[in-house]
């Protein structure tokens, strides 16, 4: 299959970068900054999700399944003035949620156009779910939403055989989980996890691979948890 996947530069997504293509499917990556194996693209830019999937379908002359996976995980205090806690939920909103709709539609647009169908597979997390912390309403929020959009896309094409899947994790061992976890009192937090550790990048890997190719059609729509046991429904 030919995937685009956004957030491949580390943890979850350079790990379902490997995943994929280990199984043999041609990725292509993205990450803010680009090198010399992912497409720059920064979607604090209204412009850049467009920009990448062209750049994307010209590189891989059709795509079959987008995995949404950049976000960014930036506190701000209740208490912050308006422009910073404006900044912050425009910057959250728009790179979590509005760039992953822009490539969710471009997507639909392209499985229609072809006639083929077509997966789409976004991370979200618990927090969609149960919330997070006092500082980061914006980051629960735009996973919400990002449930809320996969369950109508899911809804809204099944009929066209484009299907649509989101993964939720907990905890994972990246950059952004350390971040979290040093300044929160991490064992306090362990100790909320009945698994009794943090997931590791690979094992949402696998789950996002599974979903982007080989999950069965019925099963669109589906919101797989993988936290542990820290947050069940």
């Amino acid at each position: 299959m030919n995937i685009l996947l956004t957030g491949a530069s580390r943890g979850i997504g350079a790990a379902t970068l490997v995943h994929l293509r280990n199984a043999g499917h041609h990725v292509v990556g993205q990450s803010t900054a680009g090198s010399d194996e992912l497409i720059a693209a920064d979607f604090t830019d209204p412009a850049a999700p467009r920009a990448l999937w062209q750049t994307a379908l010209a590189e891989l002359g059709t795509i079959d399944v987008l995995v949404n996976n950049a976000g960014v995980f930036e506190g701000v205090a209740d208490n912050a003035t308006d422009d910073e806690w404006h900044a912050v939920w425009g910057r959250t909103l728009g790179i979590n949620l509005q760039a992953s709709a822009d490539l969710c539609r471009l997507a639909i647009g392209h499985f229609r156009e072809r006639a083929g169908g077509g997966r789409i597979v976004n991370v979200a997390s618990r927090a969609a779910y149960r919330g997070d912390s006092p500082q980061h309403w914006q980051y629960a929020a735009s996973k919400a939403g990002m449930v809320g959009m996969t369950k109508s896309i899911a809804r809204g094409y099944a009929i066209e055989h484009i299907l649509a899947f989101a993964v939720c994790p907990g905890f994972v061992m990246t950059g952004m989980a350390e971040e979290y976890l040093s300044s929160r009192g991490g064992k306090q937090l362990l100790a909320d996890i009945p698994l009794g550790r943090v997931a590791d990048p690979a094992e949402i890997a696998e789950t996002i691979r599974w979903l982007a190719t080989d999950a069965p059609p019925s099963a669109t729509g589906a919101v797989i948890d993988v936290n542990g046991a820290s947050f069940v429904r």
